[in-house]
């Protein structure tokens, strides 16, 4: 039962994820220097594809989601990084948010 707790606990922080990471590439976008957050936008869009990807197959209990979660907690760790270097809140959250779901990630997968 507790496993199945933390897996619906980790669908959520999976989409909560790819939230932040949506918000924060439409946020960069608007941006008055667009071209210095390129780089931040590319990686929260490949983030959001990646938590979602998680996020489903964790709900469904794939056979596949805990190589998924190794790869996806990377993905989550550079769009971190990227974000960080960045002076805005909506990177600030969108770092935070992809820290959390690494993390949880790293945490499942390795429980495997």
């Amino acid at each position: 039962m507790e496993s199945m707790q933390h897996h619906e606990q980790h669908v959520q922080l999976c989409f909560d994820c790819a939230a932040a990471c949506e918000r924060c590439a439409t946020a960069c976008l608007r941006e008055d220097h667009v071209m210095m957050m390129r780089e931040c936008i590319r990686l929260c869009r490949d983030c959001a594809d990646f938590c979602r990807m998680c996020g489903s197959l964790t709900a469904r209990d794939s056979a596949f989601m805990m190589p998924f979660m190794v790869l996806c907690a990377d993905v989550c760790d550079a769009c971190a990084d990227e974000c960080s270097q960045h002076d805005h809140e909506h990177c600030r959250a969108c770092a935070e948010a992809c820290r959390r779901c690494a993390d949880d990630c790293r945490r499942l997968s390795a429980t495997a």
